[in-house]
């Protein structure tokens, strides 16, 4: 990536896979009908929502990082990592959102290459937001990470993403879960009619 975008999302595409298929499961249970696959592109612009964007003509790069041997996501649509988000890009009321996929293949473990990509695309300075979404196993090491970054340069805007509040940072926080719903086409009458 030679090229910086003032606003960055960062995944672990693993991560947002395995919880998007949990929540799949418990929905489908919980209000009796079939939960479709998460949209996409729906998707990262509620991130990016909650990340603190806003309407208008900018530009947002999606970053979807993953173990090696996966050829894509099985609970999203689009997708492919190779034909379907990979240099892709799609345009919307809050900007162009562009995809980039990969893993660590030969390189380390993918652990260490989110936490390294992390570093990296946080220490660039054209770079103003960015929204991490970790394996929360990962947690106090991007925690830590973000404290390195916020120690350089404290102007940029950076928002984690997980499923329950975590102790502290220098970051906002926000859940997961809502923008997954969003992106499922699950509405919040349908859950507060459940309970």
């Amino acid at each position: 990536m030679n090229e910086w975008t003032e606003n960055i999302i960062l995944a672990d595409a693993d991560y947002i896979d395995h919880v998007a298929f949990d929540l799949i499961v418990n929905f489908e249970r919980m209000i009796g009908r079939r939960i479709p696959p998460a949209d996409m592109s729906r998707w990262v612009e509620c991130i990016a929502l909650d990340g603190g964007l806003r309407n208008g003509e900018q530009q947002t790069t999606v970053v979807l990082l993953h173990d090696k041997g996966k050829g894509g996501l099985q609970n999203f649509r689009p997708s492919r990592y190779d034909t379907e988000l990979n240099g892709q890009a799609f345009k919307g009321p809050l900007g162009e959102f562009c995809f980039s996929a990969y893993n660590s293949e030969g390189m380390t473990t993918k652990e260490d290459f989110f936490l390294d990509t992390l570093l990296t695309i946080g220490s660039q300075k054209e770079v103003k937001r960015l929204m991490v979404i970790p394996d929360e196993a990962l947690y106090n090491k991007v925690r830590e990470t973000i404290k390195r970054i916020d120690e350089a340069d404290d102007s940029k805007r950076i928002t984690v993403f997980a499923m329950q509040p975590m102790e502290g940072g220098a970051f906002r926080q926000e859940i997961l879960g809502y923008s997954l719903m969003a992106a499922m086409g699950i509405r919040g009458e349908e859950v507060r009619n459940e309970k």
